[in-house]
């Protein structure tokens, strides 16, 4: 079963918001894996608009309280420390996750719209040593990526255990066209091909970026894919339906999608 990872960022942008202590990230994490959610998903970004360093302790905590949910940690590896942010090397280090997802994304950025270019990435000895390092903490370790074959091979070549599929792209085509629309087949037949590649070649498979009700349910027709991370969908069809109700909608369309093939560990 495709597991579903809740990421809670956008209920630590909305406390940050007002300051103060609500919405409690902690609770409505505890709530998400109440409803069904297999693992809670961070991205604690230098400028600290959302997660904090303190959520993050705070979080692996509370995942630790119930066996078999997985805590992931998203970041750039890159990103030097600042304020109250240590770096992602210190955060795993203190915190040891069960996944470290590593994420290009640059200061200012308003969301993670691309994986890295591993093929001409200066930085790809860089991104090598940071999975070694994040795998010698104990953690699996997944690249975020775009949709291409070669950054597949690329991912397999520094080490990664998996990839994270960047699905911007396929939810834009279903919005503009329609789920079954040709523009709307012929990109999920292109990621469909990616992920029979990396699983075919040891890599898991997981996916993220703008799932929602409308496309997941399609979205995991393609078998082999590990895990889903979404947050922005589901927070916002939380606040119409319950944050609860939601995690179970996303839950039971997990849980219904094909068997993934197990690869990756």
């Amino acid at each position: 079963m495709t597991a579903l990872s809740v990421n809670v960022n956008k209920v630590a942008w909305l406390r940050n918001a007002r300051g103060g202590a609500r919405p409690d990230v902690v609770a409505s994490a505890r709530i998400a894996l109440e409803a069904g959610a297999r693992g809670i998903t961070v991205h604690p970004r230098p400028d600290e608009r959302h997660i904090r360093a303190a959520d993050v302790h705070a979080l692996r905590d509370l995942v630790a309280q119930h066996p078999g949910a997985e805590f992931n940690i998203e970041g750039n590896p890159l990103a030097a420390a600042r304020g109250g942010y240590p770096g992602l090397d210190a955060l795993v280090e203190a915190v040891r996750p069960h996944q470290c997802t590593l994420v290009p994304d640059a200061d200012g950025q308003l969301t993670s719209d691309h994986g890295w270019d591993l093929t001409k990435c200066a930085n790809r000895a860089s991104v090598a040593e940071a999975v070694a390092r994040y795998q010698a903490m104990g953690a699996r370790v997944s690249l975020f990526v775009d949709p291409r074959p070669e950054q597949l091979v690329a991912a397999k070549g520094v080490g990664a255990d998996r990839v994270e599929l960047y699905t911007g792209p396929y939810a834009d085509v279903v919005a503009q066209h329609g789920l079954r629309a040709a523009e709307a087949d012929a990109c999920w037949t292109a990621y469909r091909r990616c992920v029979a590649e990396a699983n075919q070649n040891g890599l898991g498979v997981n996916a993220g970026h703008d799932l929602d009700l409308a496309n997941l349910a399609r979205f995991l027709e393609i078998d082999g894919i590990a895990e889903v991370s979404i947050g922005h969908a589901l927070i916002a069809d939380a606040l119409e339906m319950g944050l609860a109700e939601a995690v179970r909608r996303y839950a039971r369309i997990c849980r219904e999608a094909s068997q993934p093939s197990g690869v990756g560990r």
